[in-house]
């Protein structure tokens, strides 16, 4: 009797996988597909990781369990088109815009300062304006991406002058740095590293030596050991950190609750919406303890997914500013990705106990809506920098020029073609 057989399925090779992958890459409008579709997860997981984590709080508190998620839902309605809007916008337009955006936010920090200013976790970053239930407005979150455009904009015009350091550092250094004191001075250290990232990310694109940048390193660490030891909060918190084991009720509840999250969560986790952390345990789940929910409801799988998208996004964002042949665009798309990377890793660090805690959400899924609004804007502008890479302006311009080519038509045999 003949044996029946089934034919083998064809073996795929990890070279051809890789020869496809390339050639995607290869496409002109590869960097802003990335860019898209990384975020564009990141912002769907977040809002539903915010439904779940904030679920119990929000019926607690307000008796109405999608609270959290409908404000979190009128921040990305307003967000996603503005971010739309933006990536549509040419350099001609973005860089004027620059000095409104910087001189803007640093009258925003300013006002905080006033009876305006809120005072949140003991940090008054904070304004407040109108009755308790309309939204505060968080400006460091838009100082961010101010820093961003307006640096990129003003070492692009000094760029024939920048290996000189006077021209290098004056005006980007003494402006920023100013912009990173008014947030230190609210007392919001963790945002205040991050921006200072952020300056030093530019500064690295645009080729500074490496003295300046041990410098500054010297300065920051300096300036952050004397904030540190100078205020009772952040030295419980890196008291905290250097012993684990203590407080386990006080400073390091929210640290070990966490880790308590994530170790639960195993291969595949609890499921969503089942973990437990988030009924009263986990006091800030939806905002700096978001990613603790993920690990502890989607397991290994949905922390690595995750952690791929936010690789993807940074990934994506160096190789615009390495793709870009202006000056402007590759300065602004490292300074956006050095913000995205280094606040992500910073919110992750703290999670895990690799770090103090520092009260920095996790970018496009914490909930927050002034720092999405920012993040969103952020995006549009890093969309903008995408459509400006040479191959992709090429695309661009031929499919502009073909919608608005005038159509040319022939009568033959009384038949028009």
């Amino acid at each position: 009797m003949a044996l029946l057989t089934t034919p083998s399925a064809p073996r795929v090779s990890s070279r051809a996988v890789w020869r496809y992958l390339r050639t995607a890459l290869d496409r002109p409008m590869a960097s802003h597909h990335l860019v898209v579709a990384s975020s564009g997860l990141l912002l769907a997981l977040g809002m539903m990781m915010v439904l779940s984590s904030s679920s119990v709080l929000a019926h607690n508190q307000y008796g109405d369990s999608y609270y959290f998620v409908k404000r979190q839902f009128v921040f990305v309605a307003v967000g996603v088109p503005a971010a739309w809007l933006i990536s549509r916008m040419p350099e001609s337009l973005l860089r004027p815009l620059s000095w409104a955006a910087l001189f803007g936010s640093m009258g925003l920090l300013l006002l905080t300062y006033t009876s305006l200013g809120s005072t949140v976790n003991g940090n008054t970053n904070w304004l407040q304006i109108g009755p308790a239930w309309v939204p505060g407005l968080q400006p460091s979150e838009f100082a961010k991406v101010a820093m961003a455009l307006w640096g990129a904009d003003v070492l692009a015009r000094k760029q024939k002058l920048l290996d000189q350091p006077r021209h290098l550092l004056v005006p980007y250094l003494p402006m920023a740095g100013l912009v990173v004191l008014l947030v230190v001075f609210q007392g919001d250290l963790g945002t205040a590293l991050v921006m200072g990232a952020i300056m030093l990310g530019v500064l690295w694109m645009v080729g500074a030596p490496k003295r300046i940048f041990v410098v500054l390193f010297l300065v920051a660490g300096s300036g952050v050991a004397g904030l540190v030891v100078t205020s009772e909060n952040r030295w419980n918190r890196f008291l905290g950190f250097m012993n684990p084991d203590q407080h386990q009720l006080g400073v390091n509840m929210q640290p070990t609750v966490g880790i308590e999250a994530i170790a639960s969560g195993g291969w595949w986790g609890a499921g969503l919406g089942h973990g437990l952390q988030k009924w009263g345990r986990l006091s800030e789940a939806h905002t700096d303890y978001v990613f603790a929910v993920i690990a502890e409801e989607l397991g290994l799988f949905g922390s690595l997914a995750t952690l791929g998208l936010f690789l993807t996004l940074g990934y994506a964002g160096l190789r615009i500013a390495l793709r870009s042949d202006r000056p402007f665009q590759r300065y602004l798309a490292c300074g956006i990705t050095t913000w995205f990377m280094v606040q992500s890793l910073a919110n992750l660090a703290v999670v895990l106990r690799l770090g103090p805690v520092m009260g920095v959400p996790l970018p496009l899924v914490s909930y927050g809506g002034s720092a999405l609004l920012a993040n969103l804007v952020a995006l549009g502008l890093l969309l903008s920098c995408a459509r400006a890479e040479p191959a992709a302006r090429e695309v661009l311009t031929g499919r502009h020029n073909r919608r608005t080519r005038p159509r040319v038509t022939t009568v033959v045999d009384g038949h028009e073609r």
